[in-house]
Parts: structure tokens; C-alpha cells; sequence
């Protein structure tokens, strides 16, 4: 039906997924973003035209043979949105264009506020290194694969599904996991009661298995689908990690505990305890499908991990350096504790950069405790993406209340000055906006000191 699709908001990690999967197809596919980026650089590698100017000009003409997909982070008012949607384009967000391609598959989705972009690359590794196959949308960049698409020849479909904007109520998943029910986006959903009420609507639209982490509240008023529960360590779930042994560099070893046995000395090929319950929730949806224990345990071995997932740049006696998309207080304190894991005894250095006014507003207490466990916290402005300003709310309503031994507040334009003269054990940096630029420029400075 459509011969060119376009996108607005291209270079999103999810959008420049959906736009790889129809280059791949065969179709035309352009689109604009707002700045260039590593991500889309590559998708004009690989042939797809990017731009990156609000231009109307781009547009493929040919409104009856063209379908235009674009992200709810764009504003409404955005002079090539506004212009689509006069001119009678059909006009879809990227949710709803996800879970069009994932109808009549057998689609397994792992949806939660954090935890869901590393357990569904995960997830898609275990079906690809198995032999199995799978085709996979994820919210990261697979080290392993280099991708955020993987594109298979059999029916099975991973999916990261996103609570953001409601945008997972577009999949009806055969089997989904969901990693955690946290309060977030509330400026989607205003409270956590809502949100909840949300995750719910997404496990009733699951035909076969919802695998919840313990504790959860979901239960069999929520959803036709048989529940199952996995935790990190609990022997009362269904899914769980026992016999955990970690070696001096922060790699775990343990036995996977299912309903259908013991599979022993696992071992997940990134280190880090929270990545440990990761692999008990993607094997979980793995093992239930059928695919064979040992296989799910050789995919775990292998697995490289996702960029800008607790990433390990730089690991010496002397300097280490992990990178991570963290942005909510929960996902900084699971990474926080599994660097004093890793480090034990090191003076660990965080450099945060706040993602959202609202989220800043919403969290602030929250994510002053969680940065308050750090030896050292380095505070950036905050990135707005979507939002304009808030009266009121800068980093500075987190930096107040931070009580870790050593604080300072800066503009991220002044961070790599500074951090020439700073001595460096163990640094780890957080956000989930532009702090990305500064990954090679920080890895490479700390090199240049070894």
C-alpha cells in the first residue's frame, strides 16, 4: 500500500528501529531529526536520507502512497507535523506502527519502568545465538548485533514495549515480563495509581504468560494469562538465582532455578548484579517459550550487554569507567550499588545529568538519596528534551539535599575543564539526554592518565 514512509523524529532509538525494519523491506524511507547524531549518521550509512531542518520541502508529495510515522516527543506545533496532518497524510505515532507490524506474530514484549531495554536485547540475543531467530525492536544498541533491529525469517517478535504515552497498549503479546511498576512519567499519568492501572491494561491484552517480578501487583483479576513471578534471589518465585558467586571484576555465577529444574553455573557475560536479575526475567520468557536450558545459558555467557547500559568503558586496577542511561532515582541506585559491589573500597565519582523538568520536579527528593551514596557527585544543568522550563525547578532542588562527602554543580559546557584537574578511581555517569557526547571525550582523557 505505502511505497515511502516517512518519520519525524527519526534518530530516536526506537524510531530509527521501525525505520531500519522498512529500508530493510524495501520501501523508501527518509526523515528529519532535530540535531545529527551517531545513530543517525548510521542510518544515512546504510542509505536512509536524513535532514535536519524543519522543512516541509523533504516531504515525499505522493500523500495516497506515503505513511508518516512520528514520535510524541515532537511538539505539536512542529511546522512538518502540522503540515502532514493538514494535508491529509495517514499520520501514526510510533506505538501504534510497532504494534501494527507485530500483529499476527508470536510477540513477546518486556515491558517495566527500568530494567526492560537490557532484558529484552537479552531476550533477542538468547533467540538469536540459540538458533532460533527472532526479529527484535529494541531501545538500545545491541553489542553483540550493533543494532537496535534484528529482522528474522520465523514469526517471533521481541519488543521492548514502553509505558511512555501509554505506547505498550498498542501490543497484545503472547508472553511478557515486566520488570517494575515504579512511579514515572507522571506527566502521562499524574500518579502512580494510574500508572498501575496501565500496567494492568497491558497484562490483560497478554494472551499466554505474564511473568511479573515478585511483588508486583498484578494479579489474576488483572489478566486471562497464567502469572508466573521471578525474582533476582527468592526461592518463592518461579524463576530465580541461587548459589550467587561474584569474582573480583564483578562477573556473577549462579544456578537458574525454573518449573522445570536447575540449570547450573550461569553465568552472564556483563557484570553487575542487577544484570543478573535481567537474565533470570529474559530467560524466564525464554524457557517458557521452549527453547533448550542449555542454550538459554551458552546466550547468556555471550552476551555483551547494550550501549549506554551500566557500559563498561574503561576497567583498571587504577581508573574505571561505566557509562549508564539511568534516569530514574530506582535505576541509579541499582547501578550505584553494583559499582560499590564491583569496587569495593574505591572512591566512586557520579556525574548526573537530569532528564525532564517534570521528572526533576517529580523526583527531586528521590534523586537526591539515591546520588547521596556516592563519594562524589558532579551535577549537570538539566537536558529538557520535550519540555520547556518550570519556574522553579532546576538541578538545584536535587543538588540541596544531597549529603553525599563531596558535591559540586555545573553547566555541562564546563565539565570537561573541570574534570582535567579531578582525580578519578571509579567514575560512572547518568542521563538519559545529550551526556552521551561526552563518553569519548571522558574515556579518552582517563586513558590518557594510565
Amino acid at each position: 500500500m505505502y511505497s515511502n514512509i516517512y518519520f519525524i523524529g527519526i534518530g530516536g532509538i526506537g524510531m530509527s528501529a521501525i525505520a531500519r525494519y522498512y529500508h530493510q523491506k524495501g520501501l523508501k524511507v527518509t526523515g528529519y531529526d532535530k540535531t545529527p547524531s551517531e545513530l543517525t549518521l548510521a542510518l544515512e550509512n546504510e542509505g536512509i536520507e536524513v535532514h535536519y531542518e524543519d522543512n516541509t520541502d523533504y516531504i515525499p508529495k505522493d500523500v495516497e502512497k506515503t505513511l508518516v510515522v512520528y514520535t510524541p516527543a515532537i511538539p505539536k506545533d512542529m511546522g512538518e507535523l502540522v503540515y502532514v496532518q493538514e494535508k491529509g497524510y495517514r499520520v501514526i505515532k510510533r506505538s501504534r506502527t510497532l504494534g501494527e507490524i507485530a500483529q499476527g506474530q508470536r510477540c513477546l514484549a518486556v515491558a517495566g519502568t527500568h530494567g526492560k531495554t537490557t532484558t529484552s536485547t537479552l531476550l533477542a540475543h538468547i533467540f538469536q545465538d540459540s538458533g532460533e531467530g527472532c526479529s527484535a525492536f529494541l531501545g538500545g544498541i545491541s553489542k553483540n548485533h550493533n543494532t537496535n533491529l534484528l529482522v528474522s525469517e520465523n514469526n517471533t517478535i521481541v519488543a521492548e514495549a514502553d509505558e511512555f504515552d501509554r505506547s505498550f497498549l498498542q501490543l497484545f503479546p503472547e508472553t511478557a515480563v515486566i520488570t517494575s511498576m515504579d512511579a514515572d512519567h507522571l506527566d502521562i499519568y499524574s500518579d502512580i495509581s494510574n500508572m498501575h492501572e496501565a500496567f494492568k491494561a497491558f497484562a490483560a491484552q497478554v494472551s499466554g504468560t505474564v511473568i511479573t517480578k515478585l511483588g508486583l501487583p498484578i494479579t489474576k483479576e488483572d489478566t486471562k494469562a497464567d502469572i508466573l513471578r521471578y525474582s533476582y534471589d527468592s526461592a518463592e518465585a518461579d524463576f530465580y538465582a541461587a548459589s550467587i558467586k561474584v569474582d573480583e571484576c564483578g562477573y556473577f555465577t549462579f544456578d537458574l532455578h525454573w518449573p522445570g529444574g536447575v540449570i547450573q553455573e550461569c553465568k552472564v557475560g556483563i557484570p553487575g548484579w542487577i544484570n543478573v536479575e535481567n537474565a533470570v526475567a529474559a530467560s524466564a520468557i525464554a524457557l517458557t517459550y521452549g527453547l533448550e536450558p542449555e542454550k538459554v545459558k551458552a546466550a547468556l555467557a555471550s552476551f555483551q550487554g547494550v550501549k549506554r547500559r551500566f557500559d563498561i568503558h574503561l576497567n583498571t586496577p587504577e581508573c574505571s569507567y561505566i557509562d549508564d542511561y539511568a534516569h530514574h532515582p530506582k535505576e541509579i541506585a541499582a547501578a550505584v550499588s553494583s559499582m560499590r559491589e564491583m569496587f569495593p573500597g574505591r572512591k566512586l565519582t557520579a556525574i548526573f545529568q537530569p532528564h525532564l523538568y517534570t521528572r526533576t520536579r517529580d523526583f527531586a527528593d528521590e534523586f537526591a538519596q539515591a546520588l547521596s551514596q556516592v563519594d562524589k557527585l558532579i551535577l549537570l544543568d538539566i537536558y529538557p528534551a520535550r519540555e520547556e522550563p518550570i519556574p522553579g525547578v532546576t538541578s538545584e532542588i536535587i543538588f540541596e539535599n544531597v549529603t553525599a562527602p563531596e558535591k559540586v554543580i555545573m553547566k555541562k559546557e564546563e565539565l570537561m575543564d573541570y574534570l582535567q584537574n579531578e582525580p578519578v578511581d571509579t567514575l560512572i555517569t547518568f542521563g538519559a539526554g545529550n551526556i552521551d557526547r561526552y563518553i569519548k571525550p571522558i574515556t579518552d582523557m582517563l586513558c590518557q592518565r594510565l
